[in-house]
């Protein structure tokens, strides 16, 4: 049994997203949380999740790498977020966060690059999280790692998660020390800074995703990415720690099933 702890489920092709999930689940994957891109993704996700209740947990928001919302689309988003939480709904904020990738390139070709507007974005949804008290499962690696902690800081967000967590050892520490959550993909298997992260990051606070349908190098090249991946994930984190692997395999279903609180 296992987790896929974020999966952008809704960016599979239309007629391979619900076979994909219901193929995991028979494969013995316990759960997925799916998270959303825009207001478009954030529905077809709620609608994917519907079909699987307590087994997908949605997560809503608007990804960093593409320019952020208009306010009144924000605001209108976020209103809709509300209404979710009002009628009991069960989801996670995200995927939230700063745009690492997108400004590094611009900043390569010489170009300007006013990160404001997304730091703005990224304290409404946290603002967010905290107020409804929900997780927010974070895209914000290296250096925006700190920029994301001053801003869950200032807002005072509980639960979060670093998704495909990458950073210098001292953000790292930070991000322990404050008990907040990383996971690791299947990359795991071959890339070096990786493995050194899943040898060493406590391991109570250690999730496993594939960030499906991201391809992936190594043993995976060419093959789609699956949440069943997972499990190659937890089998490469108990070798590297030296654990047997039963142990790793339980302790990163009760972290996910705990922090995104799944039934």
């Amino acid at each position: 049994m296992a987790y896929d702890a974020h999966l952008h489920a809704d960016q599979y092709p239309p007629e391979r997203r619900e076979t994909l999930l219901a193929e995991a689940f028979a494969a013995g994957i316990r759960g997925i949380v799916a998270v959303s891109m825009n207001p478009e993704s954030c529905a077809e996700t709620r609608r994917l999740a519907a079909l699987w209740p307590g087994r997908t947990m949605p997560a809503y928001g608007h990804h960093p790498e593409q320019p952020p919302l208009a306010t009144d689309e924000l605001e209108r988003l976020c209103s809709w977020i509300r209404r979710l939480a009002e009628n009991g709904e069960a989801f996670a904020i995200g995927e939230v966060g700063l745009p690492y990738y997108t400004r590094t390139e611009a900043e390569a070709r010489g170009e300007a690059f006013d990160e404001t507007p997304y730091l703005a974005q990224l304290d409404v949804f946290a603002g967010l999280a905290a107020e409804l008290d929900r997780p927010i499962a974070l895209h914000a690696v290296y250096e925006d790692a700190d920029k994301a902690l001053a801003v869950l800081d200032r807002r005072g967000v509980r639960r979060a998660h670093f998704h495909w967590y990458k950073g210098a050892p001292e953000t790292t520490a930070h991000i322990a020390a404050r008990g907040y959550f990383i996971s690791l993909t299947p990359d795991v298997l071959y890339e070096p800074d990786i493995r050194a992260l899943a040898a060493s990051f406590p391991l109570g606070q250690l999730m496993a995703e594939t960030d499906g349908p991201w391809p992936f190098e190594g043993p995976f090249a060419g093959m789609e990415t699956t949440p069943e991946m997972t499990l190659a994930v937890a089998r490469e984190i108990a070798a590297l720690r030296g654990l047997k692997l039963e142990a790793v395999e339980r302790e990163l279903d009760r972290n996910t099933a705990a922090f995104y609180g799944f039934e």
